[in-house]
Order: structure tokens, then C-alpha cells, then sequence
């Protein structure tokens, strides 16, 4: 070997060893963590990618396929995003068949036709425009098209998506919930409602109903909550489902003297918009003759539907605002919306299969390998949902190479240690602290973290930490995922 080359040859040598230290430390503490007597009988899948690179820094079982939670959020905000871009906006039309006579009598059905749009009337999406106003909205429309007496209907015409509104193997404990409100073409106030208790101060007693709003009607509870301990929490469970009017209620609330709140999801959104819709016409004394019903249950008549007339479209926020609130919040409803989009935009067909399906082509155009996935919903919170570390990780780094406004919106929707989101009050005064932004997924036996690492160099690292079937608590399995974050980021 010439003098030349042999320089060149330790040159080489030197500049891997300068890598070395860091790479295996990041192994290191991925070893470490692994070998965790307290999950010596869990399933775990763990995988630190370079984004500029693409190398795999640190891995564990990576190829695992496991329960992702809501780290599956962050596949579909990232498909949303890149498939219909930041600007996408929903829309919303008031429309009327038949004829508006001078004296202005409607001779047909109004219609609120929906086109997905998950933030109608939503009361946490600062953007959106608020329940109350946007009914108003469309009551004035309606005023100002001269319309002062509805021979027909008010209809909600949720049509464009499937009439299935929540996924086949959620769970009951879930769907009644508004943490289980599904996704219809029509929705409203993120589809749930607030249920408000007169706590008892005996423990045992059950605490009574003291008023639901908004008001949903025809629903109905069996009250078999019971009071529990002071302190300790809401542990009340609305057991519903989508069409079922008729729900129970079951767990318990803590004894005290005054009001405790729940929330609930609303069984069939369309039909509510309508009827909200007309209980607005009649505050103005404008007369329904016919009432409210949903798209569904008009087909159901066998009545045959003339053409319509547009009269007034409201827009949503941007999309860049509702998956903001979708990763910061981790709202399932926005996602199911979302990926039932997907469908509708690139099929016109708005369903959660189709949804799945033009999500998955154009990740693999891509170059991402869904190997080891199987995804059933966009929410994570089936457990029929799995995916492997690697795949959330090259997914992270994928959207990297999307364009700047995609990849920003999405970036800036993850919550940041010690600042924004679910990771607002955690992480502060670490090393993770404003250099960390992760997305967590919670379900039973299941705690996740997927997302970005910033390094002190600057270099930004893609993760995804996946745990299934531990046998310590939740808490403290959170609190070791979290401190080898931590550790990732000295």
C-alpha cells in the first residue's frame, strides 16, 4: 500500500471511530432499556432513525408488529397533509329542492349536505366558528333567501361518507364515549355532548342527572353511576352506540356538593344537525312542516329527490389548523374524518377501507414499506391497529423529504416537551425540554411514543418507542419511556 494510501486508509478509519461513540451509545441505552427486569414479559419495538441519512442509529426488535395506540395519529395527519395539502378546507352547503313561492313558503326539503368536515361548530378548535353561530348562519341564509315556511324537511345529509360511523371492532366501553364519537359526513360539535351530574356526598349513592347539553333528542340513560371516594377521578362510562338512543351509564364519579361533567358522543350526527337546524327556524317562528330527519332516513321513504339549489357554503379551518389540534389533543374523530377524506377526494368514495387503501399507495410510491401493518382504522384506537417501530420511524423521516409547508404543518402539530400539547407539563427542566416532540399512544397495556429528537448538533432524529402487554402500571411504564427520551436527547 502506497504512503498516499495508506493516509487515505486511517483517514477513513478515524472518521468512522468519530461516529462510533454516539452511534453505540444510542444502542447502548436502547440495550439498557430493554433489559428491564419489569418487562422481561413485554413486547417491545423500538427504532432511532437518522432523517438526514436514513441510517438506523439504535433499534430493538424494530420489525415487531405491535399495538400502536395513538401513535397512529401521526400516519394519518401525515397522509392528510401530503394527500390534500395544509390549505384543504371543508365545506358545508345549505341547499333547498322545490320552490319558494313569493309569500315565501318552500315547497320541498332544506338540506345541510356535509362534506366530512370533522370542526363543524367545534367548542375547542379556536379557529372554528362556534355551535350557536353557525346555526345561525345557516338559519339566515335561509332568511335571506326569502324562506318562511318549510313545506318538507330539514334534512342532514351526511351522504358522502358511509353510513357506519365509528369502526366494527372498537370497543362498547368506547363508542358511547366522546372519546368513541365516530365520523359521519355530517358532524357537529365534535360530535359529543356534556353530561352534568349532581354529585352526592354519600359514597355509594347515585349521583342524579342534572341537565345534558346540547340538547340531544330522544336520548335516554339508565343511571348506574355510583359515588366514589373524593379525588378519585372520572371513572364514568357512557356504554352507547351509533343509532342507539337508549344508554347506560356505569362506573363512578367522587362524592362532593356540587356539579361533575362527562362527555358523551352523539349516536347519529346528521339527524342531530337537522334537528338543531329546525329548533333554530322555529326560535324565529319559522315553520317545519315536515321536521327533521336525516339523508338516510329520507332515502328510507322512497321519496324521490329533485335537484337541489345551493344557497350558502361555509368553509372550515385549513387543514394545517385541525390536524394541529388532532396530534396536540389526539382527537380520534378528526382522524377518522380525515382518512374517510382521503377516500372521498381520490375515489369519491368516503369510506374507511377506501380511506386505508389511497393512504397506503401513496406512501409505498414513496418508498415506505407497510410490512408487518395492519391498520384498521386512522385513530389507533382499535386494537386491531398494528404496526412495527420501523415503520412509524421511516415514516417520521419520509415526511422530512415532503415539501417544507407539509412537512412543517405536520411537524409543528407534534406536541414539544415542556411546551405544547399532552407533553406540556412533562419533560420540563430535562434535556428533552424544547428539543423533543413526540406524539403518546394510551390504550390498555399499551404506551408509545413516536416523533423528532433535535440534537445538540443539529441534527434531527426520527423514533418510535412501542410497549404492549407489561405487567407494570401505566403510569409507571410512561415514566420509563419517558427517561430514555430523555437519555436519547443528552
Amino acid at each position: 500500500m502506497s504512503l498516499k494510501n495508506w493516509h487515505l486508509f486511517i483517514a477513513i478509519i478515524c472518521l468512522k471511530c468519530a461516529f462510533l461513540p454516539a452511534q453505540t451509545s444510542y444502542q447502548k441505552i436502547v440495550n439498557d432499556f430493554a433489559k428491564d427486569s419489569e418487562l422481561k414479559y413485554a413486547s417491545l419495538s423500538i427504532a432511532l432513525v437518522d432523517t438526514k441519512t436514513g441510517e438506523l442509529l439504535a433499534q430493538f426488535d424494530a420489525q415487531r408488529s405491535l399495538s400502536p395506540a395513538s401513535n397512529l395519529k401521526l400516519l394519518t395527519t401525515a397522509s392528510a397533509l401530503a394527500i390534500l395539502s395544509p390549505d384543504f378546507q371543508y365545506k358545508t352547503e345549505l341547499q333547498y329542492d322545490g320552490q319558494i313561492s313569493k309569500e315565501g313558503v318552500l315547497s320541498g326539503n332544506l338540506y345541510l349536505k356535509g362534506y366530512g368536515d370533522p370542526s363543524l361548530g367545534s367548542p375547542e378548535l379556536e379557529q372554528s366558528v362556534p355551535f350557536a353561530e353557525i346555526m345561525e348562519r345557516f338559519r339566515m341564509a335561509a332568511q335571506q333567501q326569502g324562506i318562511r315556511r318549510v313545506e318538507g324537511y330539514v334534512v342532514g345529509d351526511g351522504s358522502v361518507f358511509e353510513t357506519t360511523g365509528t369502526i366494527p371492532s372498537w370497543q362498547w366501553e368506547d363508542m358511547g364515549n366522546y372519546y368513541g364519537a365516530g365520523a359521519w359526513g355530517l358532524n357537529l360539535h365534535d360530535n359529543l355532548y356534556y353530561l352534568h351530574f349532581r354529585q352526592s356526598s354519600q359514597l355509594g349513592d347515585t349521583p342524579s342527572i342534572d341537565r345534558l347539553e346540547p340538547e340531544v333528542p330522544g336520548l335516554e340513560f339508565y343511571n348506574e353511576l355510583r359515588s366514589a371516594a373524593k379525588g378519585s377521578g372520572d371513572n364514568a362510562y357512557i356504554f352507547g352506540s351509533p343509532y342507539q338512543f337508549t344508554n347506560f351509564i356505569r362506573g363512578t364519579i367522587p362524592v362532593g356538593d356540587g356539579l361533575f361533567t362527562i362527555k358523551g358522543a352523539v349516536p347519529d350526527p346528521p339527524l342531530w344537525v337537522a334537528q338543531h337546524l329546525e329548533h333554530e327556524f322555529n326560535t324565529i317562528g319559522v315553520q317545519v312542516q315536515k321536521g327533521a330527519i336525516s339523508q338516510f332516513q329520507l332515502v328510507q321513504t322512497g321519496m324521490k329527490i329533485p335537484q337541489r339549489h345551493t344557497i350558502y357554503t361555509h368553509y372550515s379551518p385549513n387543514l394545517s389548523a385541525i390536524v394541529r389540534r388532532t396530534n396536540m389533543e389526539s382527537v380520534n374523530l378528526y382522524c377518522e374524518a380525515m382518512l374517510k377524506t382521503i377516500g372521498w377526494q381520490k375515489d369519491t368514495e368516503g369510506s374507511t377501507q377506501a380511506g386505508l387503501e389511497h393512504q397506503e399507495k401513496f406512501w409505498k410510491e414513496k418508498g415506505l414499506s407497510f410490512d408487518g401493518c395492519n391498520l384498521v382504522d386512522g385513530s389507533g384506537l382499535s386494537e386491531g391497529d398494528k404496526v412495527t417501530s420501523l415503520f412509524l420511524a421511516r415514516l417520521l423521516e419520509k415526511m422530512t423529504k415532503q415539501e417544507a409547508a407539509v412537512f412543517q404543518a405536520f411537524y409543528a402539530s407534534i406536541p414539544e416537551a415542556g411546551r405544547s400539547g399532552a407533553l406540556k407539563n412533562r419533560f420540563k427542566g430535562t434535556a428533552a425540554e424544547g428539543r423533543l416532540r413526540a406524539k403518546s399512544g394510551t390504550l390498555e397495556n399499551v404506551r408509545a411514543f413516536s416523533g423528532y429528537i433535535e440534537t445538540k448538533d443539529g441534527r434531527l432524529f426520527a423514533f418510535s418507542v412501542i410497549v404492549n402487554n407489561y405487567l407494570i402500571s401505566g403510569g409507571a411504564m410512561r415514566q420509563k419511556l419517558e427517561e430514555l427520551l430523555v437519555k436519547w436527547c443528552q
